[in-house]
């Protein structure tokens, strides 16, 4: 998306300084200027035709396409990608702003303004007179007071949006593991909770039983109950060991693939071909490419 400005030409910003920042190859802009490029995208008369052709619905693949390139910035810890990345997901927010704008709906300084609000409301323990110019004094708060006082406030969130259970509002289109993450939270925030991750580990023996039997049964929609509960129970260890399970199983997939390529370049060597062996000959390389890993 950030891509198409390129597609015009005739956009440029109304800087009040030519001057550039040392060590930066263009002029320093501010949020204003990114609102007045998006104004300007946006025109009927002389914006980008692409960004024209736009709408909410359109966009909404960029938008989470850009949360991951965030993500994946900082796992590979590359911070010049993150500066950019971060861009292009600021953009995905300012463009939706200047959709609603267009329909008199809301504005970005609205958005913020909103934010702002919402999130000393939600911090009284840092804002206590509730605005933003309030100071905290003496009194200092545990982490338990804090995230009680978080779910409560919550709570009163939700009910004044007419939701009345914890587990309303929860986006159905997140990705299943950190919406069942969102879940557990939730839950455990009302007390419903292990109190660590040793209690956690009996309860994947129980499910990984219940597989079996499932299994055994060739029921395929018990097996695929079973192998849920499973895998919720595998989420809820992640958790308890305050580890994000996103970020843990895509390392896994990450090692996976690395060592898989070993595989490949260590036959390839060989003169053979992976298509044609057994899986008993590929365990055998699967063993050789974790050693190359280990030395």
């Amino acid at each position: 998306m950030i891509g198409a400005i390129g597609i015009c030409p005739r956009v440029s910003l109304a800087i009040n300084s030519t001057d550039t920042p040392p060590g930066q190859s263009h002029p320093e802009y501010d949020l204003d200027d990114l609102i007045e490029l998006m104004s300007r995208l946006r025109d009927p008369q002389d914006g980008c035709p692409w960004d024209l052709k736009q709408n909410y619905e359109s966009i909404v693949s960029s938008t989470i396409e850009e949360a991951y390139e965030v993500a994946d910035s900082i796992e590979r810890g590359n911070y010049n990608d993150l500066r950019e990345e971060l861009g292009d997901l600021l953009f995905q927010t300012v463009f939706y702003s200047q959709l609603a704008t267009e329909e008199g709906r809301f504005s970005l300084k609205e958005v913020i303004s909103d934010l702002v609000a919402k999130l000393v409301r939600r911090h009284p323990h840092v804002f206590p007179d509730g605005t933003l110019e309030s100071r905290r004094g003496a009194a200092s708060n545990t982490e338990f007071d804090v995230n009680r006082s978080w779910a409560e406030i919550k709570k009163k969130e939700r009910l004044d949006k007419g939701q009345s259970s914890v587990m309303d509002n929860i986006p159905l289109n997140l990705p299943a593991l950190t919406r069942g993450q969102k879940i557990q939270e939730r839950a455990a925030n009302l007390g419903f909770d292990w109190e660590n991750a040793e209690q956690v580990l009996p309860k994947i023996d129980e499910e990984l039983a219940e597989l079996r039997e499932a299994l055994a049964s060739g029921d395929r929609t018990h097996i695929e109950e079973e192998l849920g509960d499973l895998m919720f129970s595998c989420l809820n260890l992640s958790r308890k060991l305050k580890m994000d399970a996103e970020q843990v199983l895509r390392k896994s997939e990450n090692k996976f693939a690395n060592r898989f390529r070993k595989i490949e370049y260590i036959v390839d060597n060989k003169g053979l071909y992976i298509s044609g062996m057994s899986m008993e000959e590929l365990a055998s390389y699967w063993k050789e490419a974790k050693k190359v890993d280990s030395d």
